[in-house]
């Protein structure tokens, strides 16, 4: 599942390569992502995700092969304000107040949005004059967000945005990122949460090993992987020998208590294990994108 777009595309990542010593973080990666689209980046730690951003920003330089922003180089698509960031490793700014930084990084831009509209879009109008230094966790995540969108840039970069958030925290945020590519903008982000990833994304990229293993959208991902999920309780007992070899199943997966069955055969799966006895809490359901995506990530490389 690999799209293309037009030589006018936001982001182009062409063979881009990174090497640190012996090891290949980026391997030969290949993205492109064009105007309006919201697109999700997943991949386990380790997969290349942070340096693909990292390179993606101008923040390091590829090995070989090229990154692009808007046809130009990530550093002068940024320094030219089309590029808004918010990483994860930030750190509070002491003895400010939120409009004023906001404020502050508003005029860094040749044509940013208006400091209260940036507020009022990442859900700060009551903290405006707050401290940077004296905000919860969640608090300071959304000012990391204003901080990324008041510039008004045509790219947004979020690395894992909703880390700090609770739940209801992480439904505003994303109701205010929808409200951000309503005016056209592209948006990428990476998250850990891959109900996210199905909710808020058109489109999913899954890479492995510094690579693009699929893409498309969630449904199209979850197609292709193709299979059901059959689970039950262990209600305290071991999870019992011989799982894996019921007809149709393709990988076992136990987690709180429950074991989760990945089969191509859900029928012939549920019958073989009401054979073996007594089973409790059993559930059929299709296979959800956090199954897709450890059915991919799990498989051996070619």
């Amino acid at each position: 599942m690999t799209r293309t777009h037009g030589a006018t595309a936001t982001v182009a990542f062409a063979g881009a390569v990174r090497t640190f010593g012996d090891v290949q973080a980026v391997a030969g990666l290949d993205l492109t992502i064009g105007s309006g689209e919201r697109v999700a980046l997943l991949g386990r730690n380790g997969a290349g995700k942070s340096t693909s951003i990292s390179l993606l920003l101008g923040l390091d330089e590829p090995t070989a092969g090229q990154v692009r922003l808007f046809g130009d180089t990530p550093q002068r698509a940024v320094r030219a304000g089309r590029v808004g960031a918010m990483l994860q490793d930030t750190k509070p700014v002491p003895r400010v107040t939120v409009r004023e930084l906001v404020a502050f990084v508003a005029s860094t831009y040749p044509k940013p949005m208006p400091v209260d509209g940036a507020l009022a879009l990442a859900g700060l109008d009551e903290l405006a004059n707050r401290r940077v230094d004296r905000l919860s966790g969640g608090q300071a995540q959304r000012v990391n967000f204003a901080v990324a969108l008041v510039g008004d840039p045509d790219l947004l970069v979020l690395d894992e945005p909703t880390a700090a958030l609770d739940v209801a925290a992480r439904r505003s945020f994303w109701a205010s990122m929808h409200a951000f590519t309503q005016r056209g903008r592209t948006v990428l982000f990476s998250t850990h949460y891959l109900e996210e990833a199905d909710q808020n994304a058109d489109r999913v990229v899954v890479i492995d090993q510094g690579r693009v293993i699929a893409d498309g959208s969630g449904t199209d991902i979850k197609q292709a992987v193709g299979a059901s999920l059959v689970s039950f309780d262990l209600q305290g007992r071991p999870a019992p020998a011989g799982l894996a070899s019921l007809p149709g199943v393709l990988s076992v997966t136990v987690l709180d208590g429950r074991v989760r069955l990945r089969t191509a055969d859900s029928d012939a799966t549920a019958h073989a294990l009401a054979q073996r006895g007594p089973v409790r809490g059993l559930e059929v359901t299709s296979a959800g994108l956090e199954d897709a995506f450890l059915a991919l990530t799990s498989a051996p490389s070619d």
